[in-house]
């Protein structure tokens, strides 16, 4: 039986989410994280994006389409939280660590420019941003130009902006882009001889944690009533979605370029910092206000390990 829907807020202006059984790859449930070289010159990078290509990169939600899945629980292990190294829907108009690690993230995909959202995670490479699956790649093809932007303020980039060396997603998102694994990760180079969390700092990241907890949740998003110039967040109880996925809800108005941005646990509103535990990823047309991410399993964890050991 086909259920009909589309996504707004996040994946908006798709259609037609049909439960369907999908064909894995190679078993991807039991599959490595899938890396990308992005194999860019980071100065290049760098040139491209210039304030103009920032200001008109597209939300990605408005070049994608919706793929088919279907709703089943993510493979859980351990609790494990992962605490942040130490260091120094409205407007967030808050300080703290979030300001620097949260960020806008652009890139090429099918030549054109677009964008999301992305956050600079602890790691030890010290060069991880935590982002969406479809923020990476999509229906066979890695987004190219790909950068971060950390700390974005209406065309401002206070931070710089970081070219990614390469860019990741779990087995499942590649297999078959299935909605319950929409997460992404990239590993940046350089800049200036610094490495990202040395210069942003790194919020903590969080998998296999407890479901229907309160969150806060962050993004950059650029379709109307917004328009991608400002941090923006939600907060709130979360719920487990009983559609068509098996991500964490919440009660959001944020729209398309917000996806890839990151949820909190234990987020302080005094600090800006908490844990990471999962990404904006969609939201339903039929039920408008809200935002669903992805759960922080164990194949999340296993990509989060393969892009911090890059």
């Amino acid at each position: 039986m086909k259920r009909t829907a589309s996504r707004t807020g996040i994946l908006a202006a798709l259609v037609g989410l049909a439960v369907t059984a999908l064909t894995a790859v190679a078993n991807p449930a039991h599959a490595g994280p899938v890396h990308h070289e992005a194999a860019a010159d980071a100065q290049a990078v760098a040139a491209y994006w210039t304030p103009e290509r920032m200001r008109s990169a597209v939300p990605i939600e408005q070049l994608v389409q919706a793929p088919a899945f279907t709703p089943k629980d993510v493979a859980k292990g351990t609790s494990t939280i992962i605490q942040s190294i130490p260091n120094g829907g409205g407007a967030w108009t808050g300080a703290g660590k979030v300001v620097q690690t949260a960020g806008r993230v652009f890139f090429t995909m099918g030549g054109r420019n677009a964008s999301c959202s992305g956050d600079a995670v602890t790691s030890t490479n010290g060069s991880v941003v935590i982002t969406a699956g479809h923020c990476v790649k999509y229906q066979g093809a890695w987004h190219t130009n790909w950068t971060f932007a950390p700390g974005y303020n209406n065309g401002n980039t206070p931070y710089g902006t970081w070219a990614a060396k390469s860019t990741l997603t779990t087995p499942q998102w590649e297999a078959s882009e299935d909605m319950n694994y929409d997460i992404g990760a990239a590993v940046v180079n350089p800049l200036n001889g610094q490495k990202l969390t040395d210069v942003v700092g790194a919020q903590g990241i969080a998998f296999n944690q407890a479901r229907n907890q309160s969150m806060y949740t962050f993004g950059y998003p650029a379709a109307a009533p917004y328009d991608g110039t400002k941090l923006i967040y939600c907060s709130g109880s979360t719920f487990t979605d009983f559609l068509l996925t098996k991500d964490h809800g919440m009660n959001c108005n944020m729209t398309g370029g917000s996806s890839g941005g990151p949820w909190f646990l234990n987020f302080s509103e005094a600090t800006g910092a908490g844990v990471q535990a999962s990404v904006n990823s969609f939201g339903y047309n039929f039920l408008p206000g809200y935002m669903f991410g992805p759960y922080f399993g164990t194949d999340a964890q296993n990509l989060y390990n393969k892009a911090q050991a890059a």
